[in-house]
C-alpha cells in the first residue's frame, strides 16, 4: 500500500484531524469520502417520474408527511432525526414500543404541512407519502422543486403509495411496499436493519404463500372492504392499484373490486349486492383506544346488519365480518405482513395458524 493511502487509513482509525500528504482541507475531504463509502454513501433515490436524488451522508433532520413515513423511520431505528410530521398518528396508531417517542415528534399539520411551515422547519429531508408534485395538485400548495433546494431540503417518496396513479399494473404482493423499505434505509444509512425487516416480511407473507399454495384461485373466497369512515351513502370501492388489493389476495382472498383501476373508487350499493362477498371486513379507522374502535365496528356491523341493500347479505346475515383497521389494510408498511397472516388465518382457520 502507498504512503499516501496508509496516512488515509490511519486517520479514519484514529479520527486525527492532522493532514496527510497535502492540504488539510484536501485530506479531510478524503477522509470524509472515504467514511461515506464504508457507509454506503453515496446513494442515489429517484421519485415517480425518475428525477434522481442523490446523498452525500445520512440526513440529520427529517420531516415526515403523515403517520405512514414516520412510523417506517421508527422501524428502521431513524426515529430520533425524526423533526416534525403532518397526518400524526392517532393514539393507539403505532406500534407500542414506537408509541411513546411518536407523541413527542412535534405536530407541523393535522393534515397536510403549510408550504412556510415546511420550508422553515430546518429539515435536510422531507419523506412523502402523497403523489409527485407534478401529479398532486390539491394536496394543498406544495413548494417546487426549486423551493425544497433553496431550503436544502431534500424531497423523496414512498413510492408505493406517491407513485399509485402512474402505476401501469395491478398490485399482487408487496415489493413496492418492501423496496420502500429499502430505500428509506439506504438514505437514513440503516440499510442492514431494513434488511431484516424485508427478511422478516417475507418469511411472514411465504409462509401464508406456502400455506395456501394449491388453494385454486376460483376457490378463493371473495372480499369487500367496507371503508366505513369514507361514508356510508355511497360505498368506496378498494380498486387493484391499492396496497390493500395486494394484502386480501395474498391473505387468500378475492378482492370483489380488483377489476377497477387506481386506488380508490365511489360504487353503488347495488354494485356490491352484486358481487355478494363471503366476507366483509369493517374498515375503521382508528379512535385512539381499543373501546373505542371496538365501538365504531360495531357500528359499522350493525349498519350492514340494517341498511336495506345489504342486511340480506350472506356475509352479513351469517356475521362474516373481520375487524381489522383501516390503516394496517390500506397504508404499506412492516405490518403489512402481519396484516396479510391476519387475513389469511381468518379466511383460511385450517391452513394458516
Amino acid at each position: 500500500m502507498r504512503p499516501r493511502a496508509w496516512c488515509g487509513v490511519l486517520a479514519a482509525v484514529a479520527l486525527s484531524a492532522t493532514a496527510c500528504g497535502g492540504g488539510g482541507g484536501e485530506a479531510k475531504k478524503s477522509d470524509d469520502a472515504a467514511a461515506g463509502a464504508r457507509s454506503g454513501f453515496p446513494v442515489s433515490v429517484t421519485d415517480c417520474m425518475g428525477a434522481k436524488t442523490t446523498f452525500e451522508s445520512a440526513p440529520k433532520r427529517i420531516v415526515t408527511s403523515n403517520a405512514a413515513g414516520l412510523e417506517l423511520l421508527m422501524w428502521l431505528g431513524a426515529g430520533d432525526k425524526v423533526a416534525g410530521t403532518g397526518f400524526p398518528p392517532g393514539k393507539g396508531a403505532m406500534p407500542g414500543q414506537y408509541a411513546d417517542r411518536a407523541a413527542k415528534v412535534p405536530v407541523l399539520g393535522k393534515t397536510v404541512i403549510p408550504k412556510e411551515k415546511l420550508l422553515g422547519s430546518g429539515a435536510d429531508l422531507y419523506v412523502d407519502a402523497f403523489s409527485s408534485m407534478k401529479n398532486m395538485g390539491k394536496m394543498g400548495d406544495a413548494p417546487t422543486a426549486k423551493e425544497f433546494e433553496t431550503a436544502g431540503i431534500k424531497h423523496v417518496f414512498l413510492k408505493s403509495t406517491a407513485c399509485v396513479a402512474m402505476s401501469k399494473a395491478p398490485r399482487t404482493d408487496l415489493s413496492g411496499v418492501e423496496a420502500d423499505i429499502e430505500e428509506l434505509g439506504k438514505v437514513t444509512g440503516t440499510s442492514a436493519r431494513a434488511a431484516e425487516l424485508v427478511q422478516e416480511m417475507r418469511k411472514k407473507t411465504g409462509a401464508v404463500q406456502d400455506a395456501l399454495r394449491d388453494v385454486p384461485k376460483d376457490k378463493r373466497p371473495s372480499y369487500f372492504f367496507f371503508d366505513y369512515d369514507a361514508g356510508t351513502k355511497q360505498p368506496m370501492a378498494v380498486c387493484n392499484r391499492q396496497v390493500a388489493n395486494a394484502v386480501i389476495g395474498m391473505a387468500g382472498g378475492r378482492n370483489v373490486f380488483d377489476g377497477c383501476d387506481g386506488d380508490f373508487k365511489p360504487v353503488g350499493w347495488e354494485d356490491v349486492v352484486a358481487k355478494n362477498p363471503d366476507w366483509i371486513q369493517l374498515g375503521v379507522r382508528n379512535r385512539g383506544s381499543e373501546e373505542a374502535n371496538a365501538k365504531a365496528f360495531d357500528e359499522a356491523a350493525e349498519f350492514l346488519k340494517n341498511f336495506p341493500a345489504t342486511k340480506d347479505l350472506t356475509a352479513v346475515k351469517e356475521g362474516r365480518f373481520l375487524r381489522i383497521g383501516s390503516e394496517r389494510t390500506t397504508i404499506g408498511g412492516v405490518r403489512s405482513a402481519d396484516t396479510v397472516r391476519e387475513i389469511a388465518h381468518t379466511l383460511h382457520p385450517d391452513r394458516v395458524k
